[in-house]
């Protein structure tokens, strides 16, 4: 294995496509910490010389990260938070946005709307964790909404969404904070503020990931009968063309001063596992991971425990069915998880180590002996070319970028 940057400050990978499309480039953000936004570049390191530069500089008060790149070309993808933050106004949840970053220009990728009459293909607040489909056409990302936390934060409440290449958007600017976008955005997945215990219906919508280019899996907190949070698995089937994007369903896409912006005409929400009834129920939050689909779009992996209550990876066909465990360990999935570009594995830690998941046996391969520390758990990801792994792992306090060979 084979450490790629050494400047003492952090790196910070995103949990997938942080590879430039010829797989010679890492590219990363450099906040401090995961959950502090205060990082002012996107960078890249080339991983055979480890010269870095920098793609984006953020400007006045803003702050910038978790960066991923188009599937085959310069273009990259990030958050960006507010310019110029002040009391009232400063980097939050309902507070960012995409911006794509193109062979040096940089355009916002959602417009900003809080202004009623609502603009439909515009948000409302902020999208966050911005992911490129597999074609590079469209761009998943999370959202949560500025006008529904302002009218009642309970309604606030998380979603997933899409932008697709149908703009740009120009809303009418009656607030200073309201901007144009390059995309036509909206929601996908529908939530509900008290769902009904047993059905459904989720409160919550996220850490999603690309089936294909016309389908986005997520994990959506139910409840059980008892009314406790139990995180299954959905998946949403997308509009095939432009106008179907821009036709409303029930409720207007752009939403109302008391609804969130709803999903085009068309769009299905349907759910995929039904846990309330085992022993541990429920996908896991810890650790953190992502839906994913397998390069072929058949199947999609997550995280879920054994009877014994111990953490391993699930497949589950993308139309449905019983899901099937693939690993049986004793110690568990420590970390986020993706697919090998060819399909056959996926990677993840495992005893501390960085490992390979053989997607029919299960069977783990691992790729690294021991570590100075354990690697991070937020990102393990394949090169394009399948050749290279990379992950996080912290030297002297700062966390540095590493790579090692997949044997793939």
């Amino acid at each position: 294995m084979k450490q790629i940057t050494t400047a003492p400050r952090h790196h910070q990978l995103t949990n997938i496509h942080t590879w430039t499309p010829d797989s010679q480039w890492l590219v990363f953000d450099v906040r401090p910490s995961g959950a502090s936004f205060t990082g002012e570049t996107i960078e890249r390191v080339n991983i055979h010389t480890g010269v870095v530069e920098v793609i984006y500089q953020a400007s006045e008060g803003a702050h910038v990260g978790v960066v991923t790149v188009h599937p085959h070309d310069e273009k990259y993808v990030c958050i960006h938070g507010p310019e110029n933050p002040d009391a009232d106004w400063h980097y939050d949840f309902h507070h960012r946005r995409g911006v794509i970053t193109t062979h040096g220009k940089t355009a916002n990728l959602d417009a900003m709307d809080i202004t009623a009459p609502y603009t439909p293909g515009a948000l409302r607040g902020g999208s966050h964790v911005h992911v490129f489909s597999p074609d590079g056409e469209s761009v998943s990302f999370t959202y949560n909404d500025h006008v529904m936390h302002e009218w009642d934060t309970r309604c606030d409440l998380r979603n997933v969404g899409v932008a697709v290449p149908y703009g740009p958007v120009a809303p009418g600017g009656k607030h200073p904070r309201e901007y144009a976008g390059s995309h036509w955005c909206v929601l996908v997945s529908h939530t509900t503020v008290n769902p009904m215990p047993g059905s459904d219906e989720i409160n919550r919508a996220y850490e999603e990931g690309w089936v294909g280019n016309g389908r986005i899996a997520f994990i959506g907190d139910t409840l059980s009968i008892k009314g406790e949070k139990v995180p299954e698995l959905f998946i949403v089937t997308l509009p095939e063309s432009a106008s179907g994007w821009k036709q409303a369903g029930d409720a207007p896409l752009e939403g109302t001063a008391t609804t969130l912006p709803a999903p085009p005409k068309g769009v299905i929400q349907q759910r995929l596992t039904f846990t309330h009834q085992r022993t541990w129920p429920g996908l896991v939050n810890v650790p953190r991971h992502w839906v994913r689909s397998n390069p072929q779009a058949t199947h999609i992996a997550f995280l879920m425990r054994d009877d014994a209550g111990v953490v391993q990876l699930w497949l589950i066909s993308a139309e449905g069915g019983e899901p099937q465990q693939l690993t049986q360990l004793t110690t568990g999935i420590q970390s986020a998880f993706n697919w090998h570009p060819t399909g056959k594995a996926l990677g993840c830690i495992v005893e501390n180590r960085i490992a390979l998941c053989d997607a029919l046996s299960g069977e783990i391969t691992f790729l690294t002996a021991d570590h100075a520390n354990s690697p991070s758990a937020d990102a393990i990801v394949f090169s394009p070319d399948g050749k290279q792994i990379a992950w996080m792992e912290e030297v002297e306090g700062f966390r540095q970028l590493w790579v090692t060979e997949t044997g793939l």
